[in-house]
């Protein structure tokens, strides 16, 4: 669109839909943003966020709040899920701020979701509900969008953060559709309160086994505890629904001769949800300029968005982390307006987290030719 404020068209309320918006409101840009369902809401799960992700919440003003419902753990720990014995250690807590200059979390998703709505209620993003995107159309000077109900929208550039389903992707690229992996992942939130002593933790644990493993963690002030077991199998039903119930005696059968402590903490709980992992094959790059970008997450830790309004290039990428800070990362490029919009922590990067390349969906090493048939990180 010529002259005046540039325009970001959003599709999708998700963390990374409203993340993308509150970045780009910071940067100047005037930004509408479109959400299919009746009512903004993010289902439960938790999420780590390493040093480089807190540090974009603390950038956008969010310190205070993120330290109200996070918890921070005090260490992670890799443990055998066969045998239970320790395979490793991460110190975090005071040690991991002292050294990356900001602190490692974990969140509930749906908190992380609150906190990015509430920034955005001070700024004058638009955000709508009850507007599915149906279409977009490449104009010479921007994007026109269409929506179900017939209404439309032009913009510099339109973001499609509509998920791994993603509608953008799929008349942007034409490519195939996600196809299950073969892995299941259980997802469960208790209180800690009502579990036994024992079973109670303050820190990151990950169960590494054949064919399975499972993270646990802290979440909303250390009082309830996510846990979330992947293995593998198939499920009836839509694959692209993530919220599935889940039955407690399937995943007990599949924990198989796990160790005791591990066989307790699934036992404790009653209540999981079941989510059909799915992903995409690789993409091929694009030689054109698009005004249409697609941004998903794939079940693992990378996010990709690449985007031009008149020849400049924007980017809104992830650094690969042990926090998988995969919807929070904004960074710029060719586009000053940008530059200042997060700060940049202090002292020495992330293990892993130098710069990666544009990544997919399709991106990761399928189970097939995973050594041993392991479950993929």
């Amino acid at each position: 669109m010529s002259g005046g404020q540039p325009r970001a068209l959003i599709a999708g309320g998700g963390i990374g839909g409203l993340a993308a918006a509150l970045a780009c409101a910071r940067a100047g840009t005037e930004v509408t943003l479109f959400e299919r369902s009746a009512e903004f809401a993010e289902v439960g799960a938790g999420i780590q966020l390493g040093p480089n992700g807190v540090s974009v919440l603390h950038g956008w003003g969010m310190k205070d709040e993120l330290a109200a419902v996070a918890a921070f753990p005090h260490r992670l720990q890799v443990r055998s899920a066969g045998t239970g014995s320790e395979l490793g250690v991460l110190t975090l807590g005071p040690e991991i701020q002292a050294r990356y200059g900001f602190p490692y979390a974990t969140i509930h998703r749906a908190d992380l979701h609150a906190l990015l709505r509430a920034a955005l209620t001070q700024t004058s993003v638009q955000l709508t509900v009850n507007s599915a995107v149906d279409r977009f159309v490449q104009l010479a000077h921007g994007v026109q969008l269409h929506l179900a109900d017939g209404r439309q929208a032009e913009g510099d550039l339109l973001v499609g953060a509509d998920g791994l389903w993603s509608g953008v992707r799929q008349q942007l690229l034409g490519d195939a559709l996600p196809q299950p992996m073969g892995h299941l992942a259980y997802r469960a939130l208790v209180s800690q309160s009502r579990l036994p002593a024992n079973l109670r933790s303050q820190q990151v644990t990950a169960w590494l086994g054949p064919r399975l493993h499972v993270v646990q963690y802290p979440v909303r002030g250390g009082e309830w505890l996510n846990v979330v077991a992947f293995v593998h199998g198939q499920v009836a039903g839509n694959v692209q629904d993530w919220n599935h119930n889940g039955n407690a005696a399937d995943l007990r059968r599949a924990m198989g001769a796990t160790c005791s402590p591990l066989q307790a903490l699934i036992h404790a709980i009653d209540d999981w949800r079941l989510w059909v992992l799915s992903i995409r094959p690789r993409c091929a790059a694009s030689k054109s300029k698009p005004k249409v970008a697609w941004r998903c997450w794939a079940m693992q830790p990378t996010r990709w968005c690449l985007t031009w309004r008149k020849g400049r290039a924007w980017r809104l990428k992830t650094r690969l982390s042990w926090g998988g800070c995969w919807e929070l990362r904004v960074r710029r490029f060719m586009f000053p307006r940008c530059s200042n919009s997060t700060p940049k922590p202090a002292g020495r990067a992330m293990p892993g987290c130098k710069h990666a390349p544009f990544a997919t969906a399709g991106s990761f090493t399928p189970r097939a030719q995973c050594a041993g048939g392991a479950t993929p990180p």
